[in-house]
């Protein structure tokens, strides 16, 4: 199924990037096109600049708070960092690309004409039969041939910077806020504590203004078993925890309601105190560091080679 056929209008806001992954016709959540002109593909393929992640600001919003009836019972704040607006579009396109890239398993495979069992023998004779001239039953012009430049396993995987992603998600989830798409429900693990009831998710999601009909995302910092169960065969809300959170479903979405516990996760992660976490760093993937100590090592035992002594193992 096509993704333009199922993708909410955050998804669909970003088509206007270099990738044709993505099809237009919504509205944008992010800047408008003629502002995304100011940054070039190769800014998005390549590695960011430094000002993407140091020209960070807060987005606090206030989000009503619902109970389980539907009644509004306070307000809360959601305070967390976005990216700024000229360049909230890449970085939201690069971290979209890069998750569904690497969820690509790559072990498509065919085999070509000399992999094909067979073929030795001439099939039939050159002349006198009136058909083509034929050396082989493993050419691809026959049907159980090899295939011409068919696929083979390769790694699909692409790397992204931690506080890139990490500031994608976060630019999403503000930009859904900002948009009024998103509310919080107090806790309600107790309404199913006799048994699972979907019938009962279901009514209580349409109190909450709801339409069970299209895409919600439910975010908790942990779900109790009987809302699991209940929340599951409603094929259109998608119930995510911290380790499951990711941003194609943010983006995929049209309303997302959280209870006041993620709310309070969300703060401390993605607002000034998580991305304080890394300024230690360069925001690098681990694989990279890993390249540099195998250098080293390499190093080493090149050393110990030419002074004639054996090379340690570790």
């Amino acid at each position: 199924m096509p993704v333009s056929s199922v993708a909410s209008p955050l998804l669909l806001s970003l088509s206007a990037s270099s990738s044709s992954f993505l099809s237009s016709s919504s509205v944008s959540f992010l800047p408008s096109p003629s502002s995304s002109s100011s940054f070039p593909h190769a800014s998005v393929r390549g590695r960011p600049s430094a000002s993407i992640l140091r020209a960070l600001r807060a987005e606090a919003t206030t989000l009503p708070v619902i109970n389980f009836t539907g009644e509004k019972v306070g307000e809360v704040a959601l305070d967390i960092k976005a990216a700024p607006p000229s360049t909230a579009r890449a970085v939201v396109h690069r971290a979209l690309i890069t998750d569904r890239q690497n969820a690509r398993r790559g072990t498509a495979s065919t085999l070509t004409r000399g992999e094909v069992r067979g073929g030795g023998r001439k099939p039939y004779g050159q002349k006198k039969t009136g058909k083509a001239r034929r050396g082989s039953v493993r050419t691809p012009l026959r049907p159980g041939g090899g295939v011409i430049f068919g696929p083979k396993p390769r790694d699909w995987t692409i790397k992204i910077n931690r506080k890139e992603k990490r500031l994608a998600i976060s630019t999403a989830l503000a930009s859904a806020a900002v948009a009024n798409d998103s509310f919080v429900v107090q806790e309600f693990d107790e309404e199913f504590a006799t048994g699972p009831r979907t019938r009962d998710f279901v009514a209580a999601l349409q109190r909450w203004g709801l339409d069970p009909r299209e895409k919600a995302m439910f975010f908790s910092t942990e779900l109790d078993n009987n809302v699991r169960l209940s929340g599951r065969n409603i094929g259109t809300l998608k119930m995510l925890t911290p380790r499951t959170l990711n941003l194609y479903d943010i983006l995929d979405a049209r309303k997302h309601f959280f209870t006041p516990a993620a709310i309070d996760y969300l703060n401390s992660r993605y607002g000034t105190t998580g991305f304080d976490e890394y300024e230690g760093d360069d925001g690098e993937d681990d694989g990279e560091e890993e390249g540099v100590e195998e250098q080293e090592e390499g190093e080493e035992i090149t050393e110990e080679a030419d002074q004639g002594t054996t090379p340690s193992v570790r």
